[in-house]
Protein backbone atom coordinates (compact mmCIF):
# COMPACT_ATOMS: atom_id res chain seq x y z
CA UNK A 1 0.00 0.00 0.00
CA UNK A 2 1.37 3.44 -0.94
CA UNK A 3 0.63 6.45 1.26
CA UNK A 4 1.40 10.07 0.38
CA UNK A 5 2.72 12.28 3.17
CA UNK A 6 2.76 16.09 3.14
CA UNK A 7 3.23 18.85 5.69
CA UNK A 8 3.61 22.58 6.04
CA UNK A 9 1.77 23.58 2.86
CA UNK A 10 0.83 26.93 4.45
CA UNK A 11 -2.08 27.45 2.03
CA UNK A 12 -0.13 26.52 -1.12
CA UNK A 13 -0.96 23.51 -3.29
CA UNK A 14 1.94 22.51 -5.53
CA UNK A 15 0.60 20.91 -8.72
CA UNK A 16 3.59 18.54 -8.78
CA UNK A 17 1.95 16.72 -5.87
CA UNK A 18 -0.57 15.30 -8.37
CA UNK A 19 2.27 13.62 -10.28
CA UNK A 20 4.38 12.54 -7.30
CA UNK A 21 1.45 11.14 -5.33
CA UNK A 22 -0.40 9.53 -8.24
CA UNK A 23 -1.60 6.07 -7.25
CA UNK A 24 -1.44 6.52 -3.46
CA UNK A 25 -4.38 5.14 -1.50
CA UNK A 26 -4.29 7.76 1.26
CA UNK A 27 -2.62 11.10 1.96
CA UNK A 28 -1.54 12.08 5.47
CA UNK A 29 -1.01 15.81 6.12
CA UNK A 30 1.05 16.64 9.22
CA UNK A 31 -0.30 20.15 9.77
CA UNK A 32 0.14 23.80 8.87
CA UNK A 33 -2.35 23.17 6.07
CA UNK A 34 -3.20 26.86 5.77
CA UNK A 35 -6.44 26.67 3.76
CA UNK A 36 -9.27 24.21 3.19
CA UNK A 37 -8.55 24.51 -0.55
CA UNK A 38 -5.27 22.60 -0.03
CA UNK A 39 -7.14 19.67 1.53
CA UNK A 40 -9.72 19.84 -1.28
CA UNK A 41 -6.98 19.61 -3.95
CA UNK A 42 -5.23 16.76 -2.13
CA UNK A 43 -8.52 14.87 -1.82
CA UNK A 44 -8.76 14.87 -5.62
CA UNK A 45 -5.68 12.61 -5.55
CA UNK A 46 -6.72 10.33 -2.65
CA UNK A 47 -8.60 10.48 0.67
CA UNK A 48 -6.87 12.78 3.17
CA UNK A 49 -6.29 12.62 6.94
CA UNK A 50 -4.87 15.83 8.39
CA UNK A 51 -3.94 17.30 11.75
CA UNK A 52 -3.82 20.93 12.87
CA UNK A 53 -0.48 22.69 12.94
CA UNK A 54 0.54 25.66 15.06
CA UNK A 55 -0.35 28.06 12.19
CA UNK A 56 -3.76 26.50 11.39
CA UNK A 57 -7.04 28.06 12.41
CA UNK A 58 -9.28 25.96 14.64
CA UNK A 59 -12.01 26.72 12.06
CA UNK A 60 -10.42 24.09 9.80
CA UNK A 61 -11.77 21.56 12.31
CA UNK A 62 -8.60 19.47 12.34
CA UNK A 63 -7.53 17.42 15.38
CA UNK A 64 -4.16 18.06 17.02
CA UNK A 65 -3.28 14.39 16.71
CA UNK A 66 -4.64 11.43 14.74
CA UNK A 67 -4.12 7.71 14.42
CA UNK A 68 -4.50 5.70 11.22
CA UNK A 69 -4.23 1.99 10.43
CA UNK A 70 -2.48 1.07 7.23
CA UNK A 71 -2.88 -2.65 6.88
CA UNK A 72 -1.37 -4.03 10.09
CA UNK A 73 0.62 -0.85 10.78
CA UNK A 74 -0.51 1.82 13.22
CA UNK A 75 0.50 5.37 12.32
CA UNK A 76 0.32 8.45 14.57
CA UNK A 77 0.19 11.89 12.97
CA UNK A 78 0.98 15.14 14.76
CA UNK A 79 2.48 18.45 13.76
CA UNK A 80 5.30 18.95 16.23
CA UNK A 81 7.27 16.32 18.12
CA UNK A 82 8.05 16.82 21.82
CA UNK A 83 11.77 16.46 20.92
CA UNK A 84 13.91 17.86 18.12
CA UNK A 85 15.10 15.91 15.09
CA UNK A 86 18.66 16.44 16.36
CA UNK A 87 17.74 14.75 19.65
CA UNK A 88 16.26 11.78 17.78
CA UNK A 89 19.49 11.39 15.76
CA UNK A 90 21.53 11.46 18.98
CA UNK A 91 19.24 8.91 20.66
CA UNK A 92 19.36 6.58 17.65
CA UNK A 93 23.08 6.06 18.25
CA UNK A 94 22.60 5.09 21.89
CA UNK A 95 21.15 1.94 23.41
CA UNK A 96 19.57 3.70 26.40
CA UNK A 97 19.57 7.29 27.51
CA UNK A 98 18.66 8.30 31.06
CA UNK A 99 16.22 11.17 30.99
CA UNK A 100 13.95 12.44 33.71
CA UNK A 101 12.34 15.38 31.89
CA UNK A 102 10.08 15.42 28.84
CA UNK A 103 13.14 15.58 26.58
CA UNK A 104 14.43 12.22 27.82
CA UNK A 105 14.40 9.36 25.30
CA UNK A 106 12.24 7.02 27.37
CA UNK A 107 9.69 9.72 28.21
CA UNK A 108 9.61 10.71 24.55
CA UNK A 109 8.95 7.15 23.39
CA UNK A 110 6.19 6.72 26.00
CA UNK A 111 4.38 9.73 24.48
CA UNK A 112 3.32 7.43 21.59
CA UNK A 113 1.07 4.41 21.76
CA UNK A 114 2.99 1.17 22.17
CA UNK A 115 1.37 -0.27 18.99
CA UNK A 116 2.48 2.69 16.87
CA UNK A 117 5.09 1.76 14.25
CA UNK A 118 5.22 5.06 12.29
CA UNK A 119 5.10 8.65 13.57
CA UNK A 120 4.41 11.29 10.92
CA UNK A 121 5.24 14.88 11.84
CA UNK A 122 6.15 18.25 10.33
CA UNK A 123 6.80 21.75 11.70
CA UNK A 124 10.57 21.99 11.12
CA UNK A 125 10.26 22.10 7.29
CA UNK A 126 13.33 19.82 7.23
CA UNK A 127 12.78 16.37 5.69
CA UNK A 128 13.70 13.60 8.11
CA UNK A 129 13.40 9.84 8.42
CA UNK A 130 14.84 7.70 11.18
CA UNK A 131 14.08 4.38 12.86
CA UNK A 132 14.28 4.57 16.65
CA UNK A 133 13.26 1.87 19.13
CA UNK A 134 11.09 0.04 16.60
CA UNK A 135 9.31 3.17 15.39
CA UNK A 136 9.82 5.06 12.14
CA UNK A 137 9.85 8.85 12.61
CA UNK A 138 9.08 10.58 9.31
CA UNK A 139 8.88 14.27 8.42
CA UNK A 140 8.21 14.80 4.69
CA UNK A 141 9.53 18.37 4.84
CA UNK A 142 7.57 21.35 3.58
CA UNK A 143 5.37 21.13 0.48
CA UNK A 144 4.59 24.85 0.75
CA UNK A 145 6.41 27.77 -0.80
CA UNK A 146 10.17 28.00 -0.19
CA UNK A 147 11.04 29.08 3.34
CA UNK A 148 14.43 29.31 4.93
CA UNK A 149 17.03 27.45 2.83
CA UNK A 150 15.31 24.08 3.14
CA UNK A 151 14.16 21.87 0.28
CA UNK A 152 10.52 21.71 -0.77
CA UNK A 153 9.46 18.08 -0.53
CA UNK A 154 6.80 15.51 0.25
CA UNK A 155 7.00 11.87 1.22
CA UNK A 156 5.91 8.41 0.28
CA UNK A 157 5.32 5.49 2.64
CA UNK A 158 5.14 2.00 1.21
CA UNK A 159 3.70 -0.62 3.54
CA UNK A 160 4.11 -4.28 2.60
CA UNK A 161 4.04 -7.54 4.52
CA UNK A 162 7.86 -7.31 4.76
CA UNK A 163 8.02 -3.81 6.20
CA UNK A 164 7.65 -0.08 5.81
CA UNK A 165 9.75 2.10 3.52
CA UNK A 166 9.83 5.89 3.79
CA UNK A 167 11.07 8.02 0.90
CA UNK A 168 11.47 11.79 0.57
CA UNK A 169 10.41 13.15 -2.84
CA UNK A 170 11.77 16.52 -3.97
CA UNK A 171 9.31 19.09 -5.32
CA UNK A 172 12.09 21.06 -7.00
CA UNK A 173 15.77 20.94 -7.82
CA UNK A 174 17.83 20.88 -4.64
CA UNK A 175 21.63 20.79 -4.57
CA UNK A 176 22.07 19.22 -1.15
CA UNK A 177 21.49 15.64 -0.09
CA UNK A 178 18.00 14.60 1.00
CA UNK A 179 17.55 11.89 3.66
CA UNK A 180 17.99 8.32 2.44
CA UNK A 181 15.13 5.86 2.25
CA UNK A 182 14.50 4.25 5.60
CA UNK A 183 13.15 0.73 5.96
CA UNK A 184 11.63 -0.79 9.07
CA UNK A 185 10.58 -4.42 9.38
CA UNK A 186 6.90 -4.82 10.22
CA UNK A 187 7.65 -7.10 13.16
CA UNK A 188 10.38 -5.00 14.70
Amino acid sequence: MKIGVVSDTHGFFDERLEELLAGVELILHAGDVGKQAVLDELSRIAPVRAVRGNMDSPQLGLPLRATARIGEVQVEILHELPATQTELEKWAGQVRVEGVGPRGREAFLRSFERKTRVVIFGHSHAPFSLALAGKLFFNPGSAGKQRFSLPRSCGLLEVTSQGIEATILSLERYNKKLPNKVRLAVGG
